[in-house]
């Protein structure tokens, strides 16, 4: 019961900032509880940033951003050792990474060298500088945004990058209420993530991490999620497929996600992971994961598998 207060807790504090996107506060809590990271990928304005302030505010954590620029060093990431006179020793000033969460703005602006510096953290929570290893605070959890139509002066994200990201998704426009509401928040000064209070605590996330790896999932839906990932390695349409990593992150997505429906959905009886599950979360963790062939959409092919793959 506690557990199910704390995720509607959280759920309801994330919506008072971001009018109507229900769906996007469950993909971003989803990554968040399966311990992976978020890649939002949308036009400027739409509340990407908004969405990551506001779920450090409402889990209690310190919030990090980088606006990543061509002229970005992996320095101003990951932090550098500087001269201390006084004490006549290096003294290491921690970059922005040392943080609960860490919003990378625009991170295909960033030169490949500078993308890098996010790929020893993102997979070990830790960074490496001089030699020396520095765990960053726990949990962490990266959220980078890029914008899909503008192309220029960009580097695009290499697939060790892209597979790193548990889930890839857009929030998308508002709708014509929901964008009302949002002039009407903004009126009486009712949205943005400084008027939000904490409802959770960084080791309650953590907490909430372990429940969700113990969700049971049985040996079919285990062999259905393997028999889609599989399939996107002898698609035609699909030049490079996904890797074993894809196939563990859609298992602890697809964990998460049926923790997060258990606690929320008073109708869910099932208290394991569905096939259902997993054919909603496929598109969002498997398309940035393979490379089309042409100019195909990822997520259509991976909708079009899912499609054609039997359901347990």
């Amino acid at each position: 019961m506690e557990k199910q207060l704390k995720v509607q807790q959280l759920v309801d504090n994330l919506a008072k900032a971001i009018v109507g996107k229900d769906e996007a506060i469950q993909l971003v809590l989803v990554a968040l509880f399966s311990g992976g990271h978020a890649l939002l990928e949308d036009v400027p304005g739409v509340g990407k940033t908004l969405l990551a302030k506001s779920l450090a505010a409402s889990i209690s954590g310190k919030f990090q951003r980088v606006q990543c620029t061509p002229d970005l060093l992996p320095t101003d990431i990951t932090g550098t050792n500087i001269w201390n006179p006084q004490k006549g020793e290096f003294q290491f000033l921690p970059g922005p990474v040392f943080a609960n969460v860490l919003l990378a703005d625009e991170i295909n602006r960033a030169t490949p060298r500078t993308q890098s510096a996010l790929l020893e953290v993102m997979e070990e929570s830790q960074v490496t500088v001089d030699g020396i290893s520095r765990k960053v605070p726990s949990p962490f959890f990266a959220i980078a945004t890029q914008n899909p139509i503008e192309y220029q002066g960009t580097f695009p994200l290499p697939e060790a990058q892209l597979d790193r990201f548990a889930l890839s998704f857009s929030i998308g426009y508002p709708n014509e209420a929901e964008e009302l509401e949002m002039l009407k928040r903004m009126q009486v000064g009712k949205i943005g993530s400084a008027q939000l209070e904490a409802c959770i605590t960084p080791e309650e996330v953590l907490e909430i991490r372990q429940f969700c790896a113990k969700v049971p999932v049985s040996d079919a839906t285990s062999q259905y999620i393997v028999n889609v990932v599989r399939a996107t390695r002898n698609d035609e349409e699909i030049t490079l497929g996904v890797s074993p990593r894809g196939t563990t992150a859609l298992l602890r997505s697809a964990q998460s996600y049926a923790f997060i429906k258990q606690m929320l959905d008073r109708d869910r009886k099932s208290d394991y992971v569905l096939p259902d599950d997993v054919k909603f979360l496929a598109p969002f963790v498997l398309g940035h994961r393979i490379m089309a062939a042409g100019r195909r959409s990822p997520k259509k092919i991976i909708q079009r598998l899912l499609d054609v793959v039997s359901v347990p």
